[in-house]
């Protein structure tokens, strides 16, 4: 099954979309295209937790060795950072359907500029053009040291 590198979610069934020559950017089939690509990925992340729920249910142990307590205590922490970064993302996602809802999707929160379609594939969640973002990763190197 193919990956999407960038976010880490399984494709599935999302074949990259094939921007066809002179097609308006944005138009209803790429919206829709992003629409279920957000989506799937979004109910991927949500079942992620739900197995996160389950497993630290089923695992929890007290175990009379410190050794193992504390090696149990350490994966439920992983675990638990990873899914406070997926619920971020999942905010992310929704955000972007609501973007999606007002055909604002795609285009530059910073200049207004289409993101563009490879872009977006990419990192579906996308808010700023590339020229935008390599601006905001040099300010914010400059102010971070």
């Amino acid at each position: 099954m193919p990956e999407l590198k960038s976010t880490g979610f399984a494709l599935g069934d999302f074949a990259p979309y094939e921007v066809k020559d002179g097609e308006e950017y944005m138009n209803a089939t790429q919206r829709e295209h992003f629409k279920k690509l957000l989506m799937a990925w979004k109910k991927e992340l949500m079942e992620e937790v739900d197995r996160t729920v389950s497993h630290m249910k089923d695992e929890a142990a007290n175990f009379p060795d410190p050794a193992d307590r504390a090696s149990q205590e350490e994966e439920f922490s992983l675990e638990l950072r990873t899914r406070d970064r997926e619920r971020k993302l999942i905010k992310k996602i929704d955000s972007t359907l609501e973007l999606l809802e007002t055909d604002d999707y795609g285009y530059c929160e910073a200049c207004g500029v289409e993101i563009g379609v490879k872009r977006l594939e990419a990192r579906p969640t996308a808010t700023l053009c590339v020229d935008c973002k390599t601006l905001d990763e040099i300010k914010e190197k400059q102010t971070m040291g």
